[in-house]
């Protein structure tokens, strides 16, 4: 679409304030607006959401933004509905009338921008709208792109059929419609770029690729070797913040209630946050931590992600995480405002023999993905080579064993819903993503500089030092 720079820019100032873009923010809604697939790397706090809301909003027809999260999706639609603007989201925890007034403005082409999970995405009822010739499709945007990656072979397999639905909907629209896909994370190593790109299917895409280093956050790991020594480590961090806000990460939803209870009882202002909550509370939690009503949330992956709140000074991991995206992910919610932050990692004595709760812990994740491995190996016997998913429905599981044949090229998407399997063993995965972590607690040299070279960005020199880790201090 042929925009002026002068109406870009008048808009960027009338609806967000800036006078003019941060680098590479002008370079990526340039590149939507000429119909391109996109790839987009760039930091937490980068200001991501500005490159796909303002293409969207110049344009006529909707702009579909695939986001793992309903607090993310409402955070981002309640900034634009302020100032009037037609974006609107739609989930399971929304009333039958707010669905329904939902899908009355997208069948009347009344709305800009429209966030739904790809689980929703791929309903029925909204699938068979989003089909309709005379509806203008003008982008699919995949926000957090790295959740394809983490969870599209687990607990969310809906991730990996997307790459069908491009041509899917092509299929019953106008010859010559052009529908570009843009994905955006902060978090993508060379593999994941390769996987994101892959899955859904980008054409030459542009590329573009911010390093994830931040000066203003410090990082440091401390070794604990008792579980009353994890306590009090964590503890001590979080007092010499006393008032600022933070996050503390866990892996479990009981480690959450756990810890979060027994800080409550020693004068913390927190709260757990948890997928096992209800809707309900999950957002008082949010809203509390938005608010300041608490200071800190004890709380495993998903939160805070695109959440907005830029003053947070620290995060503390209590346990280690199993992919190193993911403590970059996490880490990165800190300092987003530029001021100093700090980002603290407990993780048990090397040897394992005194406190073997990580090596634990670790191995017992590995051991549910190797059992959704043999699960998907196992039904292999039982379903044909080609078919529909209504077609598995008395199988468990059966779309996670699906992600998991597609993941390792044995499958591949005819449409959202129909797929073809080649027969034969699967592959297994790469062990190397789940020793990233471990190396990375174990590195001698400089913890950014650790970071940079496994995400990819090594023109920073190999002597380059960030100055201000535990390793470089």
């Amino acid at each position: 679409m042929q925009v002026s720079e002068q109406n870009i820019r008048a808009q960027l100032q009338k609806i967000w304030g800036y006078p003019d873009f941060r680098p590479p923010q002008g370079e990526i809604v340039r590149s939507l607006l000429h119909q391109q697939d996109t790839l987009i790397v760039l930091p937490t706090g980068a200001g991501k959401s500005i490159c796909f809301q303002l293409p969207a909003l110049l344009q006529q027809g909707v702009t579909i933004v695939v986001s793992p999260l309903v607090a993310l999706m409402e955070n981002q639609v309640q900034e634009l509905r302020v100032q009037n603007l037609a974006a609107a989201s739609l989930h399971s925890e929304m009333s039958n009338s707010q669905q329904r007034q939902t899908i009355e403005l997208l069948t009347a082409q009344k709305l800009r921008l429209l966030y739904l999970s790809p689980e929703t995405l791929l309903s029925d009822r909204v699938w068979s709208i989003f089909i309709q010739p005379h509806i203008q499709i003008n982008g699919l945007i995949l926000d957090e792109a790295h959740c394809l990656v983490q969870w599209g072979e687990t607990f969310r397999p809906a991730y990996r059929r997307l790459g069908a639905v491009r041509p899917a909907i092509l299929a019953h629209k106008p010859v010559g419609t052009k529908i570009p896909i843009a994905a955006f994370t902060a978090t993508a190593d060379p593999a994941a770029q390769k996987v994101i790109t892959e899955t859904l299917q980008l054409d030459r895409p542009t590329k573009f690729l911010i390093n994830p280093h931040r000066p203003n956050l410090h990082l440091s790991l401390q070794t604990v070797w008792t579980p009353r020594g994890r306590h009090q480590k964590l503890q001590k961090f979080i007092d010499r913040f006393p008032q600022e806000a933070g996050l503390v990460y866990v892996r479990t939803r009981c480690d959450a209630e756990d810890l979060a209870a027994s800080l409550t009882q020693t004068g913390s202002r927190t709260a757990a946050y948890h997928a096992g909550l209800g809707a309900q509370q999950r957002r008082k939690v949010e809203q509390q931590w938005l608010t300041d009503e608490v200071q800190f949330v004890v709380c495993t992956c998903a939160f805070g992600m695109g959440i907005n709140k830029p003053d947070v000074c620290w995060i503390a991991h209590y346990q280690t995480p199993l992919l190193l995206s993911e403590y970059v992910q996490e880490v990165g919610r800190a300092g987003r405002d530029g001021k100093p932050a700090a980002a603290m990692m407990l993780v048990c004595e090397p040897t394992g023999w005194l406190y073997p709760d990580d090596k634990q812990r670790q191995a017992f994740f590995l051991s549910q993905l190797a059992q959704l491995d043999l699960q998907a190996q196992q039904l292999a016997k039982k379903i044909p080579i080609a078919g529909h998913l209504n077609d598995l429905k008395g199988y468990p599981q059966a779309e996670i064993s699906l992600a998991i044949w597609q993941s390792q090229g044995q499958l591949t998407w005819q449409t959202p819903f129909t797929f073809q399997r080649r027969p034969g063993k699967l592959t297994g995965r790469d062990p190397g993503i789940y020793q990233q972590m471990l190396e990375y607690a174990k590195t001698k040299d400089c913890r950014w500089q650790y970071l940079l070279t496994a995400f990819g960005f090594t023109d920073q020199g190999i002597n380059w030092r960030c100055g201000h880790c535990d390793r470089c201090r």
